[in-house]
């Protein structure tokens, strides 16, 4: 197979016509003109030889499809067909099925980059001889950015305050709260004992009528209005009022609400004798301390998990270039893709989850095309750091990547390799996929990290500092990080 690479000129590229439909006399839209990225022509030419085993196979699709008197359908010999039906059907359907073929493999023996479907044009072989065709191919830009290595990335300060610790000491304190009536406007944190009642047109709602219901204001338990209405009432208040109902559209909940008394949580005092008897500690020091270290990995973990997407956010803005409709159109594909299989898990369709989180399919789309846009925007800024700063991919890379895929998969690594070598993209995309990994992760290592407030973050702050913990559950929760990270890699 004879393979011949031409970059195509903007000039030799038909433009996209811009498209317009009129919706009154007097305004028109104008559609968007479709962006592409690069196009090469790939033209590639068959010898005979090797076109004569497709046409063979042709000749036993054939076979499949037809019956003939005195044979098996699906037996019938080729000379038979030939003089039944002639040599052009066989050589016809051979094109068809053989070209995608042909195509392939020479996508994957030049290494091309493609990210959209081909237009394929046949030049030769119709009739007879070598076949020859031409494909037209999208391929992924190449950009250069500047800037990168210094960018500066807000994460939630990893270190917890003293206010954090003491609100969750506090929230432990709550559970051995006492309730005391007191003659004073309720305000948020405060328990009031009322009556009521929610009614829609008159007929009430299941759960929205009951009486000396005990409730948390400023807790939001049933709707926003019935935390304002109650926040500054009295034992004696009686409220009535509207509020949207959380679920149907222009549906409106009448509450008549009275108040009987207003009562403050009183929390115990914080003592050794309070902290030994009602939770794992012994003194309040160690107690502070605990909820200070678990706080502490708790933020980390956030401050870690911000780090990385905020890393890529950054690098996205970096990123000036048009990104080709085809890259944002496949990254949307993705995206789709993965999330329905997320939801058939939980046994929901996009169009139900849609409903229940209340999103209408049109800007879902928009934020979809964005988040995709973005997604398009870093990958090509990654593709960048890995040409300017020489970053590669070891063999040892590869063969933990692939041991790693067949793990997933599970096949072996033999087969994974077979697989993506003779019947998928090649080794090319697993191989840039490492390098883009290694180029974030040094850009991750790298950058400037400040907090909320435009403090410098301390990256040593960012480790994290496991409890103490016997040999066993070490190991445990050494294997539990592994099986995380493996599971992180796969989505």
């Amino acid at each position: 197979m004879k393979i011949t690479l031409t970059e195509l000129e903007s000039s030799e590229l038909e433009e996209a016509p811009a498209v317009t439909e009129e919706i009154s006399s007097e305004a028109e839209v104008t559609a968007p003109t479709r962006t592409y990225g690069p196009k090469i022509k790939l033209s590639v030419e068959v010898d005979e030889e090797t076109f004569e085993s497709a046409i063979d196979d042709a000749f036993k699709k054939i076979a499949k499809e037809i019956r003939v008197p005195g044979f098996r359908q699906g037996k019938v010999p080729r000379a038979v067909l030939e003089s039944r039906i002639g040599n052009g059907y066989a050589r016809a359907q051979a094109l068809e099925d053989a070209i995608p073929n042909y195509y392939a493999d020479a996508v994957r023996t030049e290494s091309i980059d493609v990210i959209a479907a081909p237009e394929l044009k046949i030049n030769g072989g119709e009739e007879s001889g070598p076949v020859s065709f031409e494909a037209t191919v999208e391929i992924r830009p190449v950009i250069e950015i500047e800037g990168y290595d210094k960018l500066e990335v807000t994460i939630p300060n990893p270190t917890p305050t003293d206010d954090e610790i003491q609100e969750q000491i506090d929230m432990q304190r709550g559970q051995s709260a006492e309730l005391v009536d007191v003659d004073r406007p309720a305000a948020t944190g405060d328990q009031v004992s009322i009556d009521i009642s929610g009614t829609v047109d008159g007929e009430a709602l299941p759960g929205l009528t009951a009486q000396d219901y005990l409730y948390e204001v400023g807790s939001e338990g049933i709707a926003k209005e019935v935390d304002v209405e109650l926040q500054d009432a009295k034992p004696g208040s009686e409220l009535s009022f509207s509020a949207a109902h959380p679920v149907q559209e222009n549906v409106s909940i009448d509450f008549e609400i009275t108040v009987h008394a207003v009562k403050e949580k009183v929390l115990p005092e914080l003592t050794d004798e309070w902290v030994d008897e009602n939770t794992e500690s012994e003194t309040v020091e160690e107690l502070r301390e605990q909820i200070k270290t678990r706080t502490q990995m708790m933020k980390s973990f956030q401050s870690n998990s911000a780090l990385r997407e905020n890393t890529a956010q950054a690098l996205a803005e970096l990123v000036t270039q048009t990104i080709p409709d085809s890259m944002v159109n496949g990254e949307m594909s993705d995206q789709i893709q993965q999330l329905a299989m997320r939801l058939q898990g939980q046994g929901m369709s996009i169009e139900s989850w849609l409903q229940m989180t209340g999103q209408d399919p049109e800007s879902f789309t928009v934020e979809l095309r964005e988040a995709a846009e973005r997604s398009a925007k870093v990958d090509l800024a990654l593709r960048a750091i890995v040409l300017k700063e020489a970053i590669e991919a070891s063999e040892e890379d590869l063969n933990e990547e692939l041991e790693r895929m067949a793990t997933q998969f599970e096949v072996t690594v033999e087969e994974l390799r077979h697989q993506i070598t003779d019947r998928g993209d090649g080794l090319g995309p697993v191989k840039a996929e490492l390098v883009k990994r290694k180029a974030l992760e040094k850009l991750v290592a790298e950058v400037k990290l400040i907090d909320e407030d435009g403090i410098a973050v301390d990256r040593e702050d960012l480790e994290l500092q496991l409890p103490d913990m016997d040999k066993d559950e070490a190991d445990e929760e050494q294997k539990l990080d592994a099986d995380n990270e493996s599971e992180e890699d796969a989505e």
